[in-house]
């Protein structure tokens, strides 16, 4: 043993345990400044997808099916809707109704066939006589036809007003033939 220079073996001891030390606090400073880092990315991940969430909930706003302030159709079931066959009915003739008053018209009269040619394949009739303006005609068509549920117009009568030079706004007589499918509730 060498007893000239205790100091040296100490000295070397107490650098190796500094840098044992220092490389251990460096190593988990790295790890903490790392795992901070990825909770960082994480939150900012999560920011972009909550404002990619909240774009698509606004554009799914405006393409959710609602009401046309244009053609008045409601979006809806394609069928008519009602626990029987003459809930069906009823609930064509207030469609076709309703459409008629949104493009001006009046309903002079009305029949629903529940018994029609194509009622075993639960298809639902009514017939209407309805005086519209010229101008009101081509809406209520429309409406019918493009709304839901999905009607048919089948029959289309259109009487003129009788005299020559009237104003265009005079209303006509129309006769109208609508049908709609109706499917038992399971």
């Amino acid at each position: 043993m060498s007893l000239a220079n205790p100091t040296t073996g100490s000295s070397r001891r107490r650098w190796l345990a500094l840098t044992t030390y220092l490389t251990a606090l460096v190593g988990l400073t790295a790890v903490a400044v790392a795992m901070i880092s990825n909770l960082w990315d994480s939150y900012a991940a999560l920011d972009k997808n909550r404002a990619l969430l909240a774009r698509l909930d606004r554009q799914m706003e405006r393409t959710t099916p609602r009401q046309d302030a244009a053609s008045g159709a409601v979006n809806g079931p394609p069928f008519l809707v009602g626990k029987t066959i003459t809930i069906a009915g009823a609930a064509l003739q207030e469609r076709v109704e309703a459409a008629v008053k949104r493009a001006g018209g009046n309903v002079l009269s009305s029949q629903i066939d529940l018994q029609g040619p194509r009622s075993a394949e639960g298809f639902v009739g009514l017939t209407e006589s309805v005086e519209i303006g010229q101008a009101g005609l081509q809406p209520l068509l429309y409406d019918l036809e493009a709304g839901m549920p999905y009607l048919f117009v089948e029959n289309l009568a259109i009487q003129a007003p009788q005299a020559f030079g009237e104003a265009e706004g005079t209303p006509m007589r129309v006769l109208l033939g609508v049908s709609g499918q109706w499917r038992e509730p399971q």
